[in-house]
């Protein structure tokens, strides 16, 4: 009996089916990813910048909030209450006939003039502070400030008194700037923003 000596089965397949990418099918592709990769990231460093600026807006607000609802209690609850010149050492009332307006508010919660409460701007270091008679350091109430006259005295129509009327009413002001980036450091190519408080604040009870 001979051996069987017929070459092995071959199977051709259709030439389309051997056939790879080619280098347009490459490029197309890849390019349809650096797109789609682009996009990706784009779209994360936008929510990272909207992060960043609301978390700056949020802090600003609340130092604000935080500032005016000290201030606000003591100067609803005041018997008196001056605007003039001072800092941590001493208070100058503005005197008869002049323009009711400064950097410190003196408040005192009953008629007795050695119980009182000192907000001023230190220019220095830019900070409004508070004193309270008998302390001898001061606290923080607002950072960054770049206003130099933050209080005036006006009546209900907003006009600047010359004399301390008994209903009047108490305007603070406040400049002040916040980092846009809190973890970027300050200086050279650091980014701020502006903010700007105005309220106006009047006694609780009014002789």
């Amino acid at each position: 009996m001979k051996p069987d000596i017929r070459p092995p089965l071959t199977i051709h397949l259709p030439r389309t089916a051997r056939a790879g990418f080619s280098i347009a099918e490459l490029m197309t592709a890849m390019s349809l990813f650096s797109l789609v990769l682009i996009a990706v990231l784009s779209s994360h460093l936008l929510g990272l910048r909207m992060f960043n600026i609301t978390a700056t807006k949020l802090s600003a607000s609340a130092n604000a909030r935080q500032a005016l609802n000290v201030i606000r209690d003591d100067i609803r609850s005041a018997k008196l209450l001056y605007v003039g010149s001072g800092d941590g050492t001493g208070f100058t009332n503005v005197p008869q006939g002049r323009l009711r307006q400064g950097n410190a508010l003196q408040v005192y919660p009953t008629t007795a003039t050695n119980n009182f409460v000192r907000y001023y701007l230190d220019w220095e270091t830019r900070q409004l502070k508070k004193i309270e008679n008998g302390a001898t350091q001061p606290t923080i109430v607002a950072n960054y400030i770049t206003n130099q006259i933050a209080f005036s005295i006006e009546d209900y129509a907003g006009n600047i008194l010359t004399n301390d009327q008994n209903n009047r009413v108490v305007r603070m002001s406040l400049e002040f700037y916040q980092w846009e980036f809190p973890v970027a450091r300050a200086g050279a190519g650091a980014f701020y923003d502006y903010y700007h408080l105005q309220t106006r604040i009047t006694r609780r009870t009014i002789e």
